[in-house]
């Protein structure tokens, strides 16, 4: 079906909510029109009717791990996968993002540049967008090593961007502090030197390509934030004695322009391991203190992004990023803005903000609909009513 229209009470148009009614028109998988009030279709075309619903862009989910499963140890299990077993949850993987009405999911972490692999061999409207990183840069030994982008000194790093840029990866990811879930490494400082951190982003900017660092650690945010980056994973700002957001450092991330994706945002339904959650004390997490870090960042003016980190584990698993929406309301974000993070932001920070986004003739048909306003109810995003990509309707 090329052409047909979608009516519904209500439209979020990547930016605003209006109501009084919209007819969105679809044809060949673009945005054709946009009528607002009571207009009719042309002749011919079929028209979904969605009487308290409201249309919204497909959901952009800014940090994905496709190659990881959602089980335990997802990322440390990937060394035991073969190509194959990687194709099959990637697959998966979409198909959980697509039916939560994401539509476009940016990969910041697969195992040896599998997901750049399977989309050179997969060409699917029936699943979301991927932009994609390949194996994230990391230092010898150090967060996430085991998906094999261990790297080391300024040629090493610059070599390494080389490659990914080689491989057809969108953006560079480089872990600039250490992590949870990487045994041995350290969540309160740097992986890397200035020097390192700056040739990874000057060689990778002479590529064409943004560079995206995962930072913990306060004093890693900080030299994110003096080298350059175009974005920054986490920013939860850890230090020895707990984790905080100081006002002048949102300030300057504000003034700055980089796009903060602060990954918050799990299934209620599943409890967090006590292993993990002692893994997360020691590094002086709490969900306290992530919620007041996106507080501070908000009020600053910060680009907030929408990432879910789906795929990680039970509690994490892929299509969790409304989850992540109302965790930003939760924090005091209005429903608006965590609804444009999602959408309009994050298709922006992804690289397709001229096509991904917004409802608006001439971009993609990439749609959700949900019943009742999600600026009044957020959590209405939890049960899509129906899914299009490309125009074509996936979920219903």
């Amino acid at each position: 079906m090329t052409k047909h229209a979608v009516r519904a009470a209500r439209v979020f148009d990547g930016e605003r909510l209006v109501a009084g009614g919209v007819l969105v028109l679809v044809d060949e998988g673009r945005i054709a029109d946009v009528h607002r009030g009571r207009a009719e279709a042309p002749e011919g075309w079929p028209v979904y009717e969605e009487p308290d619903g409201t249309v919204l862009p497909g959901l952009v989910d800014a940090h994905v791990h496709l190659c990881a499963d959602a089980g335990p140890d997802a990322l440390g299990r990937l060394a035991e996968r073969t190509e194959p077993d990687l194709d099959a949850v990637i697959e998966a993987s979409l198909r959980s993002q697509v039916a939560a009405g994401v539509t476009t999911v940016r990969d910041l972490g697969d195992r040896r540049g599998a997901v750049l692999r399977w989309r050179e061999r997969e060409t699917r409207d029936d699943l979301p967008t991927v932009v994609g990183s390949g194996a994230p840069i990391t230092s010898v030994g150090g967060h996430c090593w085991s998906l094999g982008g261990e790297a080391s000194g300024v040629d090493g790093i610059r070599e390494a961007v080389r490659l990914r840029a080689e491989a057809g990866a969108d953006l560079v990811k480089v872990m600039a502090s250490g992590g949870v879930f990487t045994p041995g490494t350290d969540t309160t400082r740097p992986q890397f030197t200035d020097q390192e951190l700056g040739a990874a982003l000057t060689r990778a900017h002479d590529l064409g390509l943004p560079v995206t660092a995962h930072a913990h650690a306060l004093s890693a945010v900080e030299q994110a934030l003096r080298v350059g980056v175009d974005g920054i994973e986490h920013c939860t700002c850890v230090t020895a004695t707990g984790a905080h957001v100081p006002d002048e450092l949102a300030d300057r991330l504000a003034a700055s322009g980089a796009a903060v994706c602060a990954t918050l945002g799990t299934h209620p339904a599943v409890l967090t391991p006590p292993e993990v959650v002692a893994m997360a004390a020691r590094a002086g997490l709490s969900e306290a203190t992530l919620r007041d870090g996106i507080t501070t960042l908000h009020r600053a003016g910060v680009r907030l992004v929408a990432g879910s980190d789906a795929g990680l584990g039970p509690a994490k698993p892929h299509g969790i990023l409304p989850e992540t929406l109302i965790e930003y309301v939760a924090c005091g974000i209005p429903a608006t803005a965590a609804l444009a993070a999602a959408t309009s932001v994050g298709a922006g920070v992804c690289g397709l903000g001229r096509s991904k986004g917004r409802v608006r003739p001439g971009f993609d048909a990439d749609l959700l609909v949900v019943n009742g306003d999600p600026t009044v109810d957020i959590t209405v995003l939890r049960r899509p009513v129906a899914v299009y990509r490309a125009g074509r309707p996936v979920s219903r």
